[in-house]
């Protein structure tokens, strides 16, 4: 991958050197390390890509959204679509690319994803796969065994969507500046001179969301990086506007069934 400031305009690239992969194997695995702080530009494959880190925490960015994705997850990302990556923390990446030909029931719309214990001991061998391969073999069962299990594929409530119409773009750009900030549906309608229920309507048909569920997923995925980069839960419980460190863990562990300590643990 080619590495560029955050701030440098980037174009899309069809792929990237490293990840060309073989054509004579519709399903390979790749590994690959990065220093925390690491960007990598928007670029897109032409197979469908799992995207797991097996340490360190990265942001995804896409056309459609934004997820926050720490270890023991993955982001399933389609074939064709956009995204760039930056890694908040040292990121030891495992990239599984399937051709879409060869497993065409495979979702079409990317989502965050656990990655179960199976699941990564599969990715492990898989990397150690070179050349082709007979199905009836082990390194074919191996492939097999990963397709099955990507079909049980659970999301996880890991990602922001991003409006497309203005006036919700700018409330959503402010909060995910300001993620503490506690401005009401109704001092956004003030500022933005239009009706409440206007702001509602468009929330729910172009986010399937309302106003305050995606300000909740946003001061999630805002405290999930800060949090990945040492900062104390207190330090991040009120910088995301929460009265205590205990309301800000109950919102987590609702939304991830787990505690802050033990989610990064």
């Amino acid at each position: 991958m080619a590495y560029r400031k955050k701030d440098t305009p980037c174009p899309v690239r069809e792929t990237a050197p490293w990840n060309e992969v073989p054509v004579h194997r519709p399903v390979t695995c790749r590994a690959r390390d990065y220093r925390a702080g690491t960007h990598i530009s928007a670029h897109k494959h032409r197979r469908h890509q799992l995207v797991y880190s097996m340490s360190g925490l990265m942001v995804v960015r896409s056309e459609v959204g934004r997820w926050v994705v720490p270890s023991t997850r993955a982001i399933w990302m389609p074939a064709g679509m956009a995204h760039a990556v930056d890694c908040i923390a040292e990121v030891h990446m495992r990239s599984l690319y399937i051709e879409p030909a060869f497993a065409p029931q495979l979702p079409a719309e990317p989502f965050a994803v656990q990655v179960a214990p199976l699941l990564r001991e599969l990715l492990q061998a898989a990397i150690l796969i070179d050349g082709p391969h007979e199905e009836d073999s082990r390194d074919g069962r191996v492939v097999r065994l990963m397709l099955d299990e990507l079909h049980r594929m659970d999301v996880l409530p890991l990602h922001l969507p991003e409006p497309v119409d203005p006036r919700l773009h700018r409330i959503c750009q402010h909060i995910q500046k300001h993620p503490g900030d506690e401005a009401t549906l109704q001092d956004w309608a003030q500022a933005l001179a239009i009706d409440v229920k206007t702001i509602q309507r468009h929330f729910a048909s172009e986010l399937g969301m309302t106003f305050g569920q995606w300000r909740q997923q946003a001061r999630l995925l805002a405290a999930m990086e800060r949090l990945a980069r040492g900062e104390k839960v207190i330090d991040v419980a009120l910088a995301m506007g929460y009265e205590s460190p205990s309301a800000f863990t109950s919102m987590f562990k609702r939304q991830l069934g787990q505690t802050p300590a033990a989610f990064f643990r």
